[in-house]
């Protein structure tokens, strides 16, 4: 019965289609995350170069442990933050003024990879200056020039 009644609700007041151009059509986004992200596995990166490995003690290796798990988790995060700007925010109109997006994209999630599994400040490096390169794109599209800072 009282699914019949639901049922007679949803005929007489049927919702509105909607759509948005992401899950959430909430219209907020901004690289910023994905730079700090970036940073963050730079930062990693040269504090796991500066460790003694010769030292052998459980503090180094503790220190080493935990500097590997967060350059993973950062790499990670920064690659899920420049996927949702590529798929969600950048629209087929933004490849007349930028033809290398996809590229730009696709290589900077390469390199998030790549930072995942090795210590390489050479790719980590790499990988923030691709997080500058679309922050520049992603204001451009927005018509406003916001001045790139690193906090580190």
């Amino acid at each position: 019965m009282l699914n019949r009644i639901a049922s007679q609700i949803r005929k007489s007041f049927p919702a509105p289609e909607v759509s948005a151009h992401c899950d959430g059509p909430c219209g907020v986004y901004d690289p910023a995350s994905a730079r700090i992200y970036a940073e963050a596995v730079v930062s990693m990166t040269k504090k796991i170069l500066d460790l003694d490995p010769k030292a052998g003690d459980h503090k180094t290796a503790n220190t080493l442990s935990r500097y590997i798990a967060i350059k993973e988790e950062q790499a990670q995060k920064t690659k899920e933050d420049l996927l949702i700007l590529w798929t969600d925010y950048f629209k087929p109109v933004h490849l007349e003024k930028y033809p290398d997006l996809h590229d730009t994209f696709w290589k900077a999630a390469k390199l998030c990879s790549a930072c995942k599994v090795e210590v390489n400040l050479d790719h980590a490096n790499e990988l923030l200056a691709a997080v500058e390169k679309i922050h520049n794109m992603f204001w451009a599209t927005k018509e406003r020039e916001v001045t790139w800072y690193k906090a580190s």
